[in-house]
């Protein structure tokens, strides 16, 4: 009989209201993130994604809900889930009067690697990334994909288990585009789990081995992308996503 292992990351039930707010931001949303699985969370602006990320990362308290992590309760172990989690938010999370390499041996101590080891991560993300002879460049003197492999280097410096990736491509040249999704896939061979947004529906049918769908703060859809195609009689992944969200603008 085979034994089907725990998901990576459990939630269930998070909701969070902001205060004045009329509605909350998340309500009532539940989704599990499986070993080595990508798994997509869409939807227009305004959606709840990012809030969503925010508490699943321990940056917010939801107003109820549970998250396990690991096997760790969010609530009551943050601090141990930490270091099993690296995030790589939509905007660039970096220095800018810093080098890339400052940033990357900055970040790297912050998740407490020292000395060999540190050296190591920061040539080994360096060269994942391909910023290997850009290392010594100010961020601030960087192109806008550099930036974008570069907080994505800055995320996975200390190699962890999950990893939140908050539009990571967003706003780049299709090269840096390419070799982002490149590398997602490696870090996916490589037995990392992650949680990942995006506006590209492509994006997410070409990565993600489940999707889920929200809106206005739930969760309106959950499966496999091809499923969800065929069984709302769409032709593609944005087909789908514009079935269930509707047309109207979102700002």
């Amino acid at each position: 009989m085979s034994c089907i292992a725990p998901p990576l990351l459990r939630a269930h039930a998070l909701r969070l209201c902001y205060p004045q707010a009329t509605v909350p931001a998340v309500n009532n949303l539940s989704l599990e993130v499986r070993k080595g699985e990508i798994f997509g969370l869409l939807g227009p602006n305004g959606a709840g994604k990012t809030t969503a990320i925010s508490i699943m990362c321990t940056l917010r308290q939801p107003d109820q809900g549970e998250i396990e992590i690991c096997g760790l309760n969010l609530r009551t172990r943050a601090g141990k889930v930490r270091p099993l989690i690296g995030v790589v938010p939509q905007d660039i999370a970096l220095y800018t009067r810093l080098s890339v390499r400052e940033n990357l041996h900055y970040f790297g101590t912050l998740h407490g690697l020292r000395g060999k080891t540190l050296h190591q991560r920061i040539e080994e993300c360096l060269v994942f990334v391909g910023l290997e002879e850009h290392a010594r460049r100010r961020v601030d003197m960087c192109s806008g994909g550099m930036k974008r492999r570069a907080n994505l280097a800055a995320g996975i410096i200390h190699n962890p288990q999950l990893l939140f990736l908050d539009e990571p491509t967003v706003g780049i040249d299709a090269q840096s585009r390419h070799v982002i999704l490149r590398n997602l896939e490696d870090l996916q061979h490589r037995g990392m789990s992650m949680l990942y947004t995006t506006h590209y529906m492509e994006e997410a049918q070409q990565l993600c081995s489940r999707v889920a769908v929200m809106d206005r703060g739930r969760v309106i859809a959950q499966g496999e992308p091809e499923r969800l195609v065929q069984s709302n009689q769409c032709r593609d992944l944005e087909q789908v996503f514009l079935h269930l969200t509707g047309r109207e603008l979102r700002d």
